[in-house]
């Protein structure tokens, strides 16, 4: 089941937003999320805003009408901006956003550059599932514009993927990874999940021998978290399955990012690799640092100026809004400068360049240098070199504990 919305003030029936807000709009890049909702299946680990076909059996919600709901929303949205910047990034997420075949995603993509534009060199992303995916439609969606695409691995052990519920077949995903190469795409991600109750370190090897072999130039590896609500959560509480235990998270957490770096694909977020500055993930480098993105469709959070709101959540209700000429958003908060410190610190840590020491108060300065003297932060970053200043950057055991360096920062 999907997993439930913040809590927030009410949201303005048209969607406005303060004047302080969009006075700061084109000064850093700009960013569109879409929000795909739907998937043929749900996987036992996935609490993501998604629903199947059997789930939307009695709603009037369809691919057809979110397309609409979404077209409104983008016109909404120029609106609400003003004048709006061309997106300098693009990602269509989900859900299943292969659902919708390569001319959907080319109607999606349209929408974009109508209500928006797209800047010159823009960065075009769409996820995938390999199942619905083929040359035909990764030359459809080149074509259409689309310059990176990001693909569902998880991995390539056939029980681990029992495990996980996923339906594709355990080659697949690297072979449609090659097959995106050769369509013309530069950029590929493939995502893994690590730590899946059964999983042995052969397992793992055996995945990212695949990744390797598939030739992307991007890969995301997440732990592997059980979410409230979902049929993995059920299963291990039922005892069927041992919950993931830490130790051996850290321990697979450590096999992928030593593959990886062998290979030349380096870490510059604590969950991506990339085999250089070219290939990272300019979308989501922009939430990292805090910047503006618009999200559409359902569910979809936006940020911009401070301003923060999520979209109600069912696909029929985000229809139903957009067509009586409402705005789709539930609710959002403004947020404080002591809000907008802890998400810099938060996010900017989890970066390879890390976060810039004068950013922290003087305790928490103070902290960081008992940081490097535990071997969390990086004590060569953190004195500056070169005449640069000095920067809070984890070190590979720092990765294995940001959140507890985040607490004692903030």
């Amino acid at each position: 089941m999907p997993s439930a919305l913040p809590d927030g003030d009410a949201a303005p029936a048209d969607g406005s937003l303060p004047e302080s807000a969009r006075s700061g709009l084109g000064r850093g890049p700009f960013g569109v999320y879409v929000h795909v909702p739907f998937c043929a299946t749900r996987c036992g680990y996935c609490d993501f805003n998604t629903y199947t076909a059997a789930e939307l059996t009695s709603s009037p919600a369809s691919p057809r009408s979110w397309l609409e709901g979404l077209r409104r929303e983008l016109d909404l949205a120029a609106s609400v901006l003003g004048t709006p910047p061309p997106a300098d990034t693009v990602f269509v997420g989900g859900g299943t956003p292969s659902l919708l075949g390569d001319t959907g995603l080319a109607e999606v993509l349209d929408a974009v550059r109508t209500s928006f534009g797209l800047a010159t060199d823009a960065e075009v992303t769409t996820e995938s599932n390999p199942e619905s995916t083929s040359p035909a439609f990764f030359a459809g969606i080149r074509a259409a514009g689309y310059t990176r695409v990001s693909l569902g691995m998880q991995s390539a052990a056939p029980h681990v993927l029992a495990v996980l519920d996923r339906t594709h077949t355990p080659g697949r995903a690297a072979a449609a990874a090659r097959e995106a190469r050769a369509a013309g795409f530069d950029h590929v991600n493939l995502d893994l999940i690590y730590g899946t109750p059964g999983e042995r370190a052969d397992d793992l090897a055996t995945s990212l021998d695949a990744v390797l072999a598939a030739g992307v130039d991007h890969v995301s590896a997440y732990a592997l978290i059980v979410e409230e609500g979902t049929a993995l959560a059920r299963r291990i509480a039922r005892g069927d399955l041992p919950e993931p235990d830490d130790d051996v998270l850290a321990a697979r957490y450590e096999q992928v990012d030593a593959a990886l770096s062998a290979a030349g694909l380096h870490w510059y977020e604590v969950s991506n690799w990339a085999a250089g500055p070219a290939a990272w993930c300019r979308h989501n480098l922009g939430y990292w640092h805090g910047a503006d993105w618009w999200g559409a469709g359902p569910g979809a959070h936006s940020h911009v100026g401070g301003v923060r709101w999520w979209n109600v959540k069912h696909p029929a209700s985000y229809a139903r809004a957009l067509a009586e000429g409402r705005s789709p958003a539930a609710a959002r908060e403004t947020l404080t400068d002591e809000d907008r410190h802890l998400e810099r610190v938060l996010l900017e840590l989890r970066l390879v360049d890390g976060l810039v020491i004068d950013a922290l108060t003087p305790p928490a300065q103070r902290e960081a240098h008992v940081l490097a003297d535990e071997g969390l932060l990086d004590p060569a970053a953190l004195a500056g070199v070169d005449g640069r200043f000095g920067r809070c950057v984890l070190t590979p055991r720092g990765r294995l504990l940001a959140d507890a360096v985040v607490r004692r920062l903030t």
